[in-house]
């Protein structure tokens, strides 16, 4: 193998440590013949894929490699691969395909001429297997990540350890943090600076701003085949959902505002809510599963929400946003025709601490989330418990 790929292994190892690892580790099946890990910048793919070379290095011959690595400007993945297993190797692991071209068709070549190598790639979460060509998504395994949960936050910042609580476990009660008497303080600091694992690095908004200006201005246009003036609507389009959060969009008014027909914006927000800047919540028509229609649109997570709103950020919208990011990992959150979400059968109202009954009243299963509460009783619970989930 080429000792620039090595050594560039190596590098990464060695900045890499185990003392926390993503909820995801343990849901990857790492011993699939293919499959890719995708998720939105910055919230920790190179990093658990890193954890596990370091953790698993001795059982077989691995190598990491960057799809973006200068190597890759006169050299094809599939050689790469073809010398890589020549030399005895046994599993690969390729960071940010998306920045490779051609990626799709060389993949599906590798899984078809080594059908004993163990591959493993992230990318961007908008990247489609089934786009292009070559049809991956029968040979692949996809996982997809967020950012971090409430609970992953209080380990990975303050090392408070909290075990994982099922909707259910929340709504009789049962979640509880043993080591802290106060969480509210943490809670409020989570949704400032807590849902991506760099906000321990110093300059965080600064950073954040970076993520959001390169899923922009790259990521989406890049995908989509965007010229740079469209990626420049793209970035004004996010600033005015920024600053109207959470509505119901209006295409021919955002349209106008934007300067592009009403008839791509459908698009242009999907492939914001694939790229982790957007929350789209929808309704039940399109099914559970299925892509309902758009009954309000928020940023993506907290975070985003006050780097970009600043000093107009409403806690109203705060308060949901944190709902629907952190509820919408391990449930399917739908709007509610009487509330503000709905989760199998049971509706949430989301509010503050005078927050009243009178929405729910003739709900069967209704429940007020409070913010600003420490403990719940009967169908009140504290908004912060449902950080727990994941």
């Amino acid at each position: 193998m080429d000792i620039s790929l090595i050594e560039f292994m190596e590098s990464q190892l060695k900045l890499t440590t185990s003392t926390f690892h993503r909820y995801m580790y343990d849901q990857v099946s790492w011993e699939s013949r293919m499959f890719g890990l995708v998720g939105p910048r910055g919230v920790g793919k190179s990093t658990m894929i890193l954890q596990y070379i370091k953790e698993n290095r001795d059982k077989r011959h691995m190598l990491y490699v960057a799809a973006d690595h200068l190597y890759f400007s006169t050299h094809t993945l599939i050689d790469t691969v073809d010398e890589f297993v020549k030399d005895g190797g046994e599993q690969i692991f390729i960071d940010e395909i998306h920045k490779y071209e051609n990626w799709s068709r060389e993949l599906k070549l590798i899984y078809d001429s080594h059908p004993d190598l163990k591959v493993g790639f992230t990318g961007s979460s908008i990247l489609d297997i089934t786009k292009g060509a070559s049809d991956l998504s029968r040979r692949t395994l996809i996982f997809t990540m967020q950012g971090l949960s409430f609970r992953e936050y209080l380990a990975l910042f303050h090392n408070i350890t909290a075990p994982v609580y099922t909707i259910n476990d929340i709504l009789e009660h049962k979640a509880k943090l043993d080591t802290i008497n106060h969480p509210l303080p943490l809670f409020r600091n989570y949704l400032k600076n807590g849902y991506y694992p760099f906000a321990n690095e110093g300059g965080y908004e600064m950073r954040l701003r970076q993520v959001i200006n390169q899923t922009m201005e790259v990521d989406i246009p890049q995908y989509a085949n965007m010229n740079a003036s469209t990626g420049r609507k793209l970035k004004k389009l996010l600033a005015v959902i920024a600053q109207s959060v959470p509505f119901k969009p209006v295409m021919e008014s955002l349209a106008t505002v934007i300067g592009v027909s009403r008839n791509v914006l459908p698009d242009y927000f999907l492939y914001m809510e694939q790229a982790g800047m957007i929350g789209q919540l929808r309704d039940d028509t399109g099914g559970i599963r299925g892509l309902g229609k758009v009954e309000k649109v928020y940023l993506d997570n907290t975070n985003l929400a006050y780097v970009l709103g600043h000093e107009s950020t409403d806690i109203g919208n705060i308060r949901e946003t944190f709902f629907y990011n952190q509820m919408r990992v391990t449930t399917d959150v739908i709007s509610s025709r009487i509330s503000d979400f709905e989760i199998d059968g049971k509706t949430f109202e989301v509010g503050g601490k005078s927050k009243k009954q009178k929405q729910i009243q003739n709900v069967a299963q209704g429940y007020v989330v409070k913010d600003d509460i420490e403990t719940g009783h009967t169908n009140i619970i504290p908004l912060w418990q449902f950080g727990l989930t994941y």
